[in-house]
């Protein structure tokens, strides 16, 4: 089973970015996320959160472009 929640390290790799900044974005996510009652953990997001916020859902592909695929 894949691990719920997606590291620093991780966030560098797929976004391409410094580990200070991944680290930046998962404080700005976990801020979020406990704004709505959830429970953080520090240097780690719900994986499938970061996807939604970034790509616009859990598989990477943004909204919409499901339609725009069967044009």
């Amino acid at each position: 089973m894949e691990n719920r929640f997606i590291r620093a390290d991780d966030v560098a790799r797929e976004l391409d970015v410094s580990k200070p900044y991944a680290y930046k974005l998962i404080r700005q996510l976990n801020e979020e996320l406990k704004a709505q009652g959830f429970i953080t953990i520090a240097g780690r997001v719900n994986r499938q959160y970061f996807y939604e916020r970034l790509y616009g859902d859990k598989t990477g592909t943004e909204k919409g472009d499901e339609v725009n695929a069967s044009i």
